[in-house]
């Protein structure tokens, strides 16, 4: 038997409008962002697409941007599955910055390698700072020791793997297909794993705003086949568009 898997990044947000560092950081969608959230729900139906259940981060723009796609599916009534396991990589004190701005202030070489370099944390929240996750209530109940004050992808991929086999997969095998909204770096964590990406060539990986990626899986959970729904020239432009967001 065969498994399907949609991943989905969420739809353009305020700041990846604005160029900010995001993160943990709660910001809604534009109107934009909407508009890509409704537009891969419509790719999903127009390619049969019936996911059993919906498997999403705890942050609101990965919410917003699946229920909009689910709400033109018409497949709203989904089971879902929330967890922070799937949030966004956590980018310290860079959240809320300037991309360019702080291109121009550490240099661009430094920059890219705390967005993209898959073992560099950026510069560390303070337990005090107000940005820190332990000053949200949606994670009051986790160990203070789990809760990142900053993140490399390295150390996303440690927190999400397990939330991928105990909880993802057993979904898939119970259901036939998942849908999975998050966000750029959860899902460059779980596409890394799913493709056998090297820690050399996973910088530069970049996935678009609201473009469904449909996975195909065997029953060993190996890729049979993927890609992404839409037109190939816009995907790979919006791809294009995320890898130039320091310069």
């Amino acid at each position: 038997m065969n498994y399907e898997l949609v991943l989905l990044r969420h739809g353009q947000s305020t700041w990846n409008h604005e160029n900010r560092f995001t993160g943990w950081t709660d910001v809604p969608l534009t109107d934009q962002g909407r508009a890509e959230a409704a537009a891969a729900g419509a790719l999903m139906a127009s390619e049969d697409i019936e996911p059993e259940i919906l498997h999403t981060s705890v942050q609101v723009r990965a919410i917003a941007t699946a229920n909009i796609a689910l709400d033109v599916m018409e497949r709203s009534w989904l089971p879902v599955r929330r967890h922070w396991r799937l949030n966004e990589r956590h980018y310290g004190a860079l959240q809320g910055l300037d991309k360019k701005e702080t291109s121009e202030l550490h240099g661009s070489d430094q920059v890219f390698q705390w967005r993209r370099g898959y073992d560099t944390p950026p510069p560390a929240l303070e337990p005090s700072d107000p940005r820190h996750p332990a000053h949200d209530p949606r994670y009051r109940h986790l160990s203070p020791d789990v809760l990142p004050a900053t993140e490399c992808l390295a150390d996303v991929v440690e927190r999400m793997l397990p939330y991928w086999h105990d909880a993802i997969v057993p979904d898939l095998r119970t259901s036939g297909s998942v849908l999975v909204v998050a966000h750029g770096n959860s899902l460059r964590a779980l596409v890394k794993h799913l493709d056998g990406i090297s820690d050399e060539a996973i910088p530069e990986l970049n996935i678009p705003t609201g473009a469904p990626l449909r996975y195909e899986l065997d029953d060993d959970l190996s890729v049979v086949s993927s890609g992404y729904l839409g037109d190939p020239e816009a995907i790979a432009a919006a791809a294009q568009a995320v890898a130039r967001q320091a310069g």
